[in-house]
């Protein structure tokens, strides 16, 4: 078998990482075995590693205690199968851990998907099991991997954040505030809200270095650095979107707002160094959107069928903006997932730079 590499992180101190290598184990019956070709990290991957303990995360792919695997987006192929609907060769795209390969007992198989049915996985959410059989996948696009990995996880999210806003009347709002307006989620929403809302007016929140960026995206209507958040003075009521999970700038924001602030939706933590516990905020107190829950209860409502040609429909267009918005760099082998790992976790990543790694 061949030799199997993953990279483990200290939950307590997520630039702590060790990397361990064993033999790949034999598949079980009805169990597969995936070689990981290649995963996307990004602030969002941090992110996992953040929240793992709060959101269950690091219940996916078990470690050591005291120690966690990353989940992250990518694409893997079979090269052992006891699993007669799975040949070998047959490629794949869903949650991964940062490492060479991963047993998978595939369970509810269709045409175009499966699920993980290892007993470990069946409390968390569903959409975080499933994988995509990329040979009967209407959304796969061989020219696209790579932004599909960086993007289309976070897109989900962009899309169902606007759903959820547009649902709820974006709580009388007539702006939306986005923190960490040059993170990938953050454009994804600011995208789908100008394709889905576009009477909500976007006001895009990020340090002085990335101003340039994000203007340069178009998918703001206006962007302020983050030392000219007095200028939210003239703003009336907005839907504060947060994706740094910097307390003290959501107190800035909030201060900059008074009882303008409608509702605060807390998304990721791209700015977790700084610390995330807001204690009072003067205005509602902020929210966690979690998207597996949203994207389950609007399959509930239209379908998965319904809800895949909705998301489908605006990933078809953002693809192109994204193509243009990034360069794609790609990392081979340990050190190079070490160093991006790190650069990450540091927020160090320039905004127009995307992280693809292979084992």
């Amino acid at each position: 078998m061949p030799i199997k590499r993953e990279m483990m992180v200290r939950r307590d101190a997520l630039t702590q990482v060790a990397i361990n290598e064993t033999l790949a184990p034999e598949p079980g019956e009805g169990e597969i075995l995936l070689q990981i070709e290649g995963f996307a990290v990004t602030a969002n991957t941090v992110t996992y590693g953040v929240v793992g303990a709060q959101i269950g995360y690091w219940n996916f792919f078990p470690a050591p205690e005291g120690w966690g695997i990353v989940p992250a987006w990518g694409y893997a192929r079979v090269i052992a199968s006891r699993v007669a609907e799975i040949a070998v060769g047959e490629r794949v795209y869903g949650f991964l851990p940062m490492a060479s390969h991963l047993i998978v007992q595939p369970g509810k198989i269709s045409a175009g998907l499966f699920r993980d049915m290892a007993a470990h996985r069946q409390p968390m959410s569903a959409v975080y099991n499933q994988y995509r059989r990329l040979h009967a996948d209407p959304a796969h696009d061989a020219a696209a991997e790579d932004l599909r990995m960086l993007f289309e996880p976070l897109f989900l999210t962009s899309f169902l954040i606007e759903d959820a806003l547009r649902r709820a009347g974006y709580h009388g709002a007539d702006t939306a505030v986005l923190t960490s307006a040059s993170s990938k989620t953050a454009l994804g929403t600011a995208y789908v809200l100008r394709a889905r809302s576009p009477q909500l007016r976007r006001i895009g929140l990020t340090s002085a270095a990335h101003v340039g960026f994000v203007e340069k995206t178009g998918l703001y209507d206006a962007v302020l650095a983050y030392d000219a958040i007095d200028a939210l003075a003239g703003v009336g009521a907005a839907v504060l979107i947060d994706f740094a999970g910097n307390a003290g700038l959501l107190h800035a924001v909030y201060t900059a707002l008074p009882e303008r602030v409608a509702a605060c939706l807390r998304v990721g933590v791209t700015h977790h160094d700084t610390g995330s516990e807001t204690g009072l905020l003067p205005g509602p107190k902020p929210v966690w959107f979690f998207a597996p829950d949203a994207a389950t209860a609007l399959i509930g409502e239209i379908g998965q069928d319904g809800f895949n040609a909705a998301v489908a429909a605006e990933w078809s267009g953002f693809v192109a903006t994204a193509a243009g918005l990034v360069q794609v760099e790609h990392g081979d082998g340990v050190e190079a997932l070490q160093r991006i790992w790190r650069t990450q976790v540091a927020g160090q990543a320039a905004p127009d730079t995307g992280f693809v790694v292979r084992l």
